[in-house]
């Protein structure tokens, strides 16, 4: 299970690194408006890319079901409250684009950081709950499945496309009107 989990616990520090960066973006406001649009703009690609496309298709169409056939309790638990966190995530980054073409900087940059608290908190719940749960229900054997599983999806999906999004990150950190505020 190490592999299985190391590979969602490194996506998950990937997606809080998003959040603070998020979070500082906020300083941009006023000073560089364009300069936060823009980063916004990126940080929601990713969002919607990595977090959501990425990582939270492999909760959802590998890991929680292989949970819940170990569980039942799980599956009417945990899972449905993580399932239910996901759909909350894509209307909450739907609403912050909203208000990003609408130039509403100060409300997006509010929902982005209430939609940082919630992603964070629903990390901390996989990351101390959830993925220790999985540990204890997956033998070894069944753990090397669900890993090559999301080997697979990652692939079918595009590693250098993965990347492409980390690096994202990478070039916010590095933006020269970012690095200034």
């Amino acid at each position: 299970m190490e592999n299985t989990l190391k590979m969602l616990f490194d996506e998950h520090n990937v997606i809080s690194g998003a959040v603070a960066l998020a979070r500082e973006s906020r300083k941009l406001i006023g000073v560089s408006d364009e300069a936060y649009e823009l980063n916004m703009s990126e940080l929601i690609r990713f969002f919607r890319q990595y977090a959501d496309h990425y990582h939270h298709y492999k909760e959802e169409q590998i890991l929680f079901p292989e949970m819940a056939k170990k569980s039942e309790l799980m599956g009417g638990g945990i899972i449905a409250e993580m399932l239910d966190n996901h759909e909350d995530f894509r209307d909450r980054i739907r609403a912050i684009e909203n208000d990003l073409q609408e130039a509403r900087f100060v409300d997006a940059a509010d929902r982005m950081d209430r939609y940082g608290d919630a992603l964070l908190d629903h990390i901390a719940v996989e990351n101390d709950e959830l993925f220790q749960a999985a540990a204890d229900l997956f033998t070894e054997d069944e753990a090397e499945r669900i890993y090559f599983r999301f080997i697979d999806l990652d692939s079918e999906f595009g590693e250098h496309k993965k990347k492409d999004l980390t690096d994202i990150l990478d070039q916010l950190r590095k933006h020269e009107d970012f690095e200034q505020k």
